[in-house]
């Protein structure tokens, strides 16, 4: 298999729901207008406590700073792995599933922290650039590794690492076990021509920007039946949209597409309080069960929590090892 450094240095971000309207404008022309902001990674995912924004350098030129806006001081380079010549998702198992042994488990053993980005398409696994040398150590024994560069796809060899893991090869503390949340919610993974996006401009808007949500820093009942999430990206020209089938009956189905078995997920959400990005494997923890059970699914990591998405035809032997879990 190939893993591919994609040439794009991004930005975390979370900007704070009080703080929405000061962002309207930018939000909307990183959406709908690419081209004059010259953004390529843009992903946009609503919790109920804030907007977690990832998004490259030239997009992040558009957010203003302000008391609103947290930005995570790291650069973070988004990984991807092709298989065959396509990307990591396929048929059969989906998401962090398919790349949790090879790829999650081996960082989170290394103390690398990740942020996971599933996406209908594909699945991005970001890096600390400070990190990379201590990933291509890592990795360069089951994966050709390649750099991209100005559209051309450069080998990358172990000796460009510099000798990382003697840099970071500390003992890995045991990783700490966090409680989770399964919400009564069923969720959509879709996809849809960018050429369509102003024919359903008024309906995002209003879904992103104008839905009722719970109000800033409201706490999370852990017997909550539903939470409010939808996420939006748009990477290298490719939209997803993760959302639950409430904010997709909003949508018209002829425009929307998702898998020819259109398959629902539920959500695990990961995290009492807010996680932060220093801990490392907590993806490796969750993806490591799922990977061993043969079980799809999506992982999505936010500002403040992560969130794995499980088909509904495996739930219960998940929600089974996730209750588990939260006895230990």
């Amino acid at each position: 298999m190939d893993l591919h450094i994609l040439d794009h240095r991004l930005r975390v971000t979370s900007i704070s729901k009080t703080g929405l309207e000061q962002y309207t404008h930018p939000l909307i022309k990183l959406i709908f207008l690419r081209n004059r902001t010259r953004c390529k990674f843009f992903s946009l995912t609503e919790t109920p406590e804030n907007y977690t924004v990832v998004l490259d350098e030239e997009g992040f030129k558009e957010l203003q700073p302000s008391e609103h806006l947290q930005v995570e001081g790291s650069t973070w380079l988004p990984l991807n792995v092709v298989s065959n010549g396509n990307a990591s998702s396929s048929s059969q198992s989906v998401g962090v599933t398919k790349i949790a042994k090879s790829v999650i488990a081996p960082l989170a053993e290394q103390h690398v922290s990740v942020f996971m980005l599933s996406t209908y398409q594909t699945d991005f696994i970001l890096v600390r650039e400070k990190d990379l040398s201590v990933v291509v150590e890592s990795l360069v024994e089951e994966f050709n590794i390649f750099r991209e560069e100005g559209g051309e796809s450069v080998p990358v060899h172990s000796q460009d690492a510099c000798n990382g893991l003697q840099r970071n090869g500390r003992e890995v503390p045991h990783a700490t076990v966090h409680p989770v949340l399964i919400p009564e919610n069923q969720f959509c993974v879709m996809s849809l021509d960018p050429d369509t996006l102003p024919a359903i401009a008024t309906i995002l808007i209003d879904v992103l920007f104008y839905s009722n949500s719970p109000r800033e820093g409201a706490s999370i009942d852990q017997d909550m039946e539903c939470i409010k999430f939808f996420s939006f990206s748009m990477i290298d020209g490719y939209v997803s949209l993760v959302m639950d089938t409430e904010a997709q009956k909003q949508f018209p189905t002829d425009l929307l597409f998702t898998s020819s078995s259109g398959e629902l997920w539920r959500m695990v959400r990961i995290g009492g309080q807010p996680l932060g990005f220093d801990e490392c494997g907590i993806v490796a923890q969750i993806s490591q069960p799922l990977a061993d059970s043969d079980i799809s699914a999506y992982y999505i990591s936010t500002f403040s929590f992560d969130h794995a998405l499980v088909s509904t035809r495996k739930e219960v032997s998940f929600m089974i090892h996730s209750k588990s879990k939260r006895q230990d």
